[in-house]
């Protein structure tokens, strides 16, 4: 877990510096770019048509990640119709394949309602889920098709969807999970708005982030439909 302590301290520092000149009335409820969420240099393409295009970054064994995915689903449900919602396993060092290939063969299978009990069984059973051979054993454990599974683990398809996370990973500057990415443009975290609240409990800050997304939401849709986007 040292490696994403040192992740969230990198970025956590960076929105300081950033948070220090920015208007004291920033808050979840107004929330101001640079304190609440920031805008990516280069907006990235979307396919999500009239939809609000929102993407999860997020790592299997994160437990931020673990704690904050049933508020988050939630919050995608109450959405509806409203935005396109996508999840995407990152990968900061060669280690982390073998979950973003969990996650995508999950995926090819109809399999997503897994994702919540693998959180579960990492950080509440304590069990490994994160080699070729710990994911197999658990995939068995849990009643999936084996064979298919295997097969679909080392395809092309969930080969090329790792690779192309990865690349998104880039694009979105992705320095800490679990972050959110709205319509390829804004980018938010509980960390990111957390840091007001840094005194508070981690449902405090997650609430706090769904809030700031809420506002992201509608900004990007009024955005949609005027045809442009600003800041």
């Amino acid at each position: 877990m040292r490696f994403y302590q040192q992740l969230l301290a990198a970025v956590s520092f960076g929105v300081l510096a950033l948070s220090a000149g920015v208007n004291a009335s920033a808050s979840p409820a107004n929330p101001q770019v640079g304190t609440d969420y920031r805008v990516l240099d280069q907006a990235q393409p979307t396919d999500s048509g009239n939809k609000v295009e929102v993407t999860e970054f997020f790592w299997f064994d994160c437990p931020h990640c673990a704690a904050w995915d049933p508020s988050l689903t939630a919050w995608v449900k109450k959405q509806g119709d409203k935005i396109n919602f996508k999840k995407v396993p990152v990968a900061f060092r060669d280690s982390f394949v073998p979950q973003q290939k969990l996650y995508y063969t999950l995926e090819a299978m109809g399999r997503e309602d897994l994702v919540p009990k693998i959180f579960q069984a990492i950080h509440v059973e304590g069990q490994r889920v994160n080699t070729d051979k710990t994911i197999l054993a658990y995939i068995e454990k849990v009643g999936v098709d084996k064979q298919k599974f295997q097969d679909l683990y080392n395809s092309f398809g969930v080969q090329t969807k790792a690779r192309r996370a990865a690349q998104l990973q880039e694009a979105y500057k992705v320095d800490g999970v679990p972050m959110i990415a709205i319509e390829g443009r804004y980018v938010t975290s509980p960390a990111v708005v957390g840091v007001a609240l840094a005194n508070q409990p981690e449902s405090m800050q997650q609430a706090a982030a769904l809030q700031v997304m809420d506002h992201l939401i509608a900004k990007a849709a009024a955005e949609k439909a005027a045809g442009g986007k600003k800041k």
